[in-house]
């Protein structure tokens, strides 16, 4: 088991529970899934669960897409300051469903001609990228709340949130190398990043290992509270943080303070600055309620 210094650039650790389920509240007008339960449990947080308990919530391509689609709409849903990802049933998931493994089997054993298979095996490629990376793109701060096992793409899912949080029975696992392919939807691009030690990412991915959580304490309602603090901060500026954490991954120091000063010469001058200065002058006798964004 690794210990909970190897695990904290990955995960935000919480005393132990022996399991964790998840919390269920009344669905959500308009988020209609055949592969996702959405719910709104506390004001402005939303709660999006993998939905497919019998499959272990094997990654297949409705779920793919769905995926894509939720947080496209939560993107753009103003009631909507911050999200719980969770997962229904004893694992958070198990990876990419065989199914389509099958299908891109399919895809490499057809009669067509090399530039035209690889031309659909892109596609197929590209179009579950975007689906995780719209978690990224999302402003909207994600919290993955993991359970049991996270394996394969659950690991590129979870890679695209902002915080994650795990019970004391999970466990995670790089299993692409154990099928024959290399992670292609984020892994390998965002966990170095992620866990800021480069020797570890490639054990796990070399070996696809599977690697234990240490501790965690009420896992949902823990990351429900902390989404519920977030939602409560002015939306303006959680969401323009956001923007400028994501941009400042990938950019010099210079670019992005460039960035965040074209954001901040227009956010700066939202109803949002006074209503939190007038509410921090207070101290503490009036609370900062900020409209709909």
């Amino acid at each position: 088991m690794l210990s909970t210094k190897c695990m904290s650039g990955l995960l935000r650790m919480r005393p132990a529970v022996l399991s964790i389920r998840t919390m269920s509240s009344p669905p959500t007008d308009g988020y209609s899934y055949e592969t996702l339960a959405v719910s709104v449990p506390k004001e402005n947080v939303f709660h999006v669960q993998l939905n497919r308990p019998d499959k272990l919530n094997a990654l297949n391509k409705v779920l793919w897409r769905e995926i894509g689609e939720c947080f496209n709409q939560l993107a753009d849903d103003s009631d909507c300051r911050a999200v719980v990802l969770t997962a229904a049933g004893r694992m958070f998931t198990s990876g990419i469903d065989l199914s389509d493994l099958a299908m891109l089997a399919g895809i490499v054993m057809s009669d067509d001609d090399l530039a035209r298979k690889c031309r659909a095996m892109r596609k197929v490629i590209t179009t579950y990228q975007e689906s995780f990376t719209s978690l990224e793109k999302c402003s909207k701060p994600i919290i993955a709340a993991v359970h049991n096992a996270c394996v394969g793409g659950g690991i590129d899912l979870i890679c695209s949130a902002d915080i994650r949080y795990c019970s004391s029975d999970a466990w995670f696992q790089v299993k692409e190398v154990d099928v024959g392919l290399a992670a292609d939807v984020g892994t390998l691009q965002r966990l170095p990043k992620i866990i800021g030690n480069e020797s570890l990412v490639r054990e796990l991915s070399f070996s696809a290992r599977k690697m234990f959580s240490s501790e965690a304490l009420h896992l949902v309602e823990g990351a429900l509270d902390m989404a519920s603090t977030i939602a409560s901060k002015s939306p303006v500026a959680v969401q323009t943080t956001k923007m400028a954490l994501v941009h400042a991954r990938d950019h010099s120091v210079q670019e992005g303070l460039d960035y965040i000063g074209n954001l901040n010469m227009s956010m700066l001058q939202s109803e949002d600055v006074r209503i939190a200065a007038m509410a921090e002058m207070s101290k503490g006798k009036s609370k900062a309620t900020f409209s709909k964004l």
